[in-house]
């Protein structure tokens, strides 16, 4: 089942599953490694929900909400 990845929470991880951003967006994201079939993993949410932490692929990225908004996973158990 797929879901956003702006709903994920500390300690949950996914698997990116599609990336519906605006080109330019999904260019930058592809820069750092968050391509389709990528492996996440929720460090940190901001305690405003506005700024998350992502490991993945040894490294940690802050990404928008309204971005992540845009990103479908699934999760893994």
């Amino acid at each position: 089942m797929e879901f956003w990845l702006d709903s994920l929470t500390p300690g949950m991880q996914a698997v990116v599953t599609r990336i519906g951003c605006p080109e330019v967006l999904a260019r930058r994201l592809a820069d750092f490694g968050l391509v389709e079939g990528t492996k996440v993993s929720c460090r940190y949410r901001s305690p405003g929900g506005g700024v998350f932490a992502l490991e993945l692929r040894g490294a940690v990225l802050a990404i928008r909400k309204s971005d992540l908004r845009q990103i479908a996973a699934r999760r893994l158990s």
